[in-house]
């Protein structure tokens, strides 16, 4: 059996086990590369291959080949059945595109499926202003094992920054915590400083301000840093864990 194949639906939740009443653990998005491990009538075990996160998904939408050589750049790109004619369908940040045809305004990546090229850049473009990406999820709903314009939890929102960027970095924080090597014990704070509590992450913008997807705020929300940590520490008992930097 063909093992490595490409997700082709607009994005899916991954389960914790094959039932849709399990836990959303994460979600896989348009053009993200995975291994199956285990499959029947219903449901397969996947593990993506940008970050070997194990789940399970419903058994539909993939595809064997697959060349990608654009990204959707923007927060979610509407898709079009023509140029001018919209869908309900929206693919969200950092999907992977298999362009084969283009016109003025519009690429076309499958049949009866066109994005705006306003929405889009090229497979190995770099974002190294990680504040751009991170804003582009203000306001948007915290959601436990999210990672789109739907929902995000606070480890995606990170992860989302080198995924675009074709980096590898863990998914969950207890792993993000254990991949960042360096622990700055400091009380003054600088932009790209991660903070981390257990089972929390959040990106400083500036010396003042960070940014989280927070779940009593139900939100991705900039807030103040310290009155964050103190925050945190009152309501959820958590001290700061580790302090690192976003590498860019």
């Amino acid at each position: 059996m063909q093992n490595n194949f490409y997700f082709i639906g607009n994005f899916s939740n991954i389960y914790k086990s094959p039932s849709i009443r399990s836990e959303v653990t994460s979600q896989i998005i348009y053009g993200e590369k995975f291994k199956i491990l285990a499959k029947n009538k219903n449901w397969i075990k996947i593990k993506i291959l940008f970050d070997n996160y194990k789940g399970f998904i419903k058994n539909s939408k993939y595809i064997e080949k697959f060349s990608s050589n654009y990204k959707v750049s923007s927060l979610k790109a509407k898709i079009y059945k023509k140029p001018g004619i919209g869908t309900g369908s929206w693919l969200p940040l950092a999907s992977k595109l298999s362009v084969f045809e283009q016109n003025k305004n519009y690429v076309k990546i499958e049949k009866n499926k066109w994005i705006k090229k306003v929405d889009i850049k090229k497979i190995n473009h770099k974002e190294n202003n990680f504040t751009k990406v991170f804003k582009k999820f203000l306001d948007v709903k915290y959601v436990w094992g999210g990672k789109t314009f739907k929902g995000i939890d606070c480890s995606a929102l990170l992860q989302i920054f080198y995924c675009y960027n074709n980096s590898f970095y863990p998914r969950d924080t207890k792993d993000q915590i254990k991949y960042t090597k360096k622990n700055l014990k400091k009380k003054i704070f600088k932009k790209g400083d991660i903070i981390f509590w257990k089972g929390h992450v959040a990106i400083c913008l500036n010396s003042k301000q960070l940014i989280h997807a927070y779940g009593p705020e139900r939100k991705v929300i900039i807030m103040p840093i310290i009155e964050t940590i103190n925050r945190i520490e009152k309501t959820a008992k958590l001290k700061v864990k580790k302090v690192s930097k976003i590498k860019y």
